[in-house]
């Protein structure tokens, strides 16, 4: 658990914050908060507001500096990255933000679009549940509104999405359009070998910055409840049965965001 080094507007609002989870300075949780839950080894940068009524953020989370979440209820997946000044938005009613999602610096996630006087006859008035699913990457200074972004769907620098994103498909523009034809896909999909050739590599990555061994991660295709002295990771269902120690606390934080 931090040092209690952010601000609590709201003194009835249960708030929880993982072991190794870092807060900068001036991390403001505002009035509208009832419950906060932050998981393990996650980092807020400083100067971030929290107004969300519920709001959950899993293990290994990255939210830089000066970044803005508010709304009713957002929930926010492990190994996500978000950069600086980017905006989580669920006044719509629901964000929900999958694993392993990237959003470059200046990004805004948007669950409404309404401002036009509908009395007077103004049409643009919508809201509704924003769905980021896994692997979803936001290049940067990207904007989307309350759409669908299916898994591994990719939106380019400076694009703006009014409409869903299909699996695995590249969209640039504003509006944005489907670019996959000319660009390919986000991601290939490697075999079981291939795979384990570069986490392989990865671990004696580990074993350079850190100068310690990589024998305590191994590869299985079953996960073991017998065996604590190792971190198993599963390579194709791209899951890990986690012990929370210091070394697996460090290989971990070398393998994310970009490399596994």
């Amino acid at each position: 658990m931090p040092s209690q080094n952010y601000t609590q507007k709201n003194p009835e609002s249960s708030i929880s914050i993982g072991h190794r989870t870092t807060l900068g300075e001036n991390v403001i949780f505002g009035p509208n908060c009832k419950s906060v839950t932050i998981g393990y080894g996650c980092f807020l940068g400083r100067d971030i507001y929290v107004d969300v009524e519920h709001l959950s953020i899993g293990d290994y989370t990255t939210i830089h500096h000066g970044s803005l979440i508010h709304g009713i209820h957002t929930d926010i997946g492990h190994n996500c990255w978000f950069g600086h000044y980017c905006i989580i938005d669920s006044l719509g009613g629901e964000t929900r933000i999958g694993n392993n999602v990237g959003a470059g610096a200046h990004s805004q996630l948007w669950s409404h679009m309404k401002f036009g006087d509908m009395l007077a006859g103004c049409r643009w008035h919508s809201s509704g549940a924003l769905i980021i699913e896994d692997d979803v990457w936001l290049v940067g200074h990207s904007i989307t509104g309350p759409i669908h972004a299916a898994q591994r769907s990719m939106l380019m620098t400076g694009s703006v999405a009014v409409k869903d994103m299909k699996e695995n498909h590249i969209y640039s523009g504003s509006p944005a359009k489907d670019v996959t034809a000319h660009l390919g896909f986000q991601f290939d999909d490697p075999d079981l070998p291939e795979r384990q050739k570069n986490f392989e590599g990865l671990k004696l990555q580990y074993e350079k910055e850190t100068g310690r061994s990589a024998e305590a991660f191994i590869d299985v295709t079953d996960f073991s409840r017998t065996d604590q002295e190792v971190t198993q990771f599963n390579l194709m269902a791209r899951t890990y049965r986690p012990r929370y120690s210091e070394d697996e606390y460090d290989i971990m934080r070398i393998l994310l965001n970009d490399k596994a």
